[in-house]
């Protein structure tokens, strides 16, 4: 009878532990067999888990060293949409003020995405400042104007060469300072054309590396193509 009640007072609280736990029967001698639970626990997962974390890790890493490609491979040039002989066909402008290198996107009488590579071999910036090359930010409003000339000075559109100008800008605002080895790229719209008065206006933004540099709104009067 004791032997009874001691295998239940030994037995009953842990009967409410974890399925995993096992019991094991040992003889004691001031009792006969008495049953008592021996607590076994089932083996960490953990260093298997770190194992397999590890073994993961290192493959990725292979993976990634196998697919790497060199960085002068990675990226891929801008498209030459209209070239720099093209370019010079529709402006007017010449060395040292023409400030379009390629256009890369064009819509003529729409829109045209044009591009400026910025060097050290600038004329502007042995004064722009001896110790520190920055684009003066009135250059990047011409390079930007004569975007706007690629988009106007079309069939199209009506514009002439011999009468295009620059008639204002609005709400110029500059984000960065444009230094040299900079690529600048410049998007130009139409938003409003009044044929009548030969009047346009167009919104544009300037950017290096996707970020905003420069941007506002440009007035253009245009003569009649005839």
């Amino acid at each position: 009878m004791a032997s009874s009640a001691l295998s239940h007072s030994i037995l009953s609280p842990l009967n409410s532990h974890s399925s995993n736990r096992t019991l094991e029967t040992v003889s004691v001698s001031s009792f006969n067999r008495v049953s008592i639970a021996r607590i076994s626990r089932s083996p960490p997962q953990l260093k298997t888990t770190q194992t397999s974390f590890i073994a993961n890790c290192a493959s990725t890493a292979t993976d990634s060293s196998k697919d790497e490609t060199p960085i002068e491979l990675r990226f891929p040039a801008y498209p030459t949409v209209v070239d720099i002989n093209q370019i010079r066909e529709i402006l007017p402008h010449r060395f040292p003020f023409l400030l379009v290198d390629r256009v890369i996107e064009y819509n003529p009488g729409v829109s045209a995405v044009g591009i400026k590579n910025v060097t050290i071999n600038d004329n502007f910036f042995p004064g722009h400042f001896p110790d520190r090359p920055i684009m003066p930010g009135v250059l990047m409003v011409e390079a930007m104007a004569q975007v706007g000339g690629l988009v106007m000075l079309q069939p199209e559109v009506g514009g002439s060469r011999d009468s295009f100008f620059f008639a204002g800008i609005d709400k110029v605002r500059f984000r960065k300072p444009v230094i040299a080895g900079d690529t600048l790229v410049m998007r130009m719209t139409l938003t409003k054309l009044q044929k009548r008065f030969g009047i346009a206006k167009m919104e544009g933004k300037a950017y290096v590396g996707g970020e905003v540099v420069c941007e506002g709104e440009f007035l253009m009067a245009m003569g009649n193509s005839e």
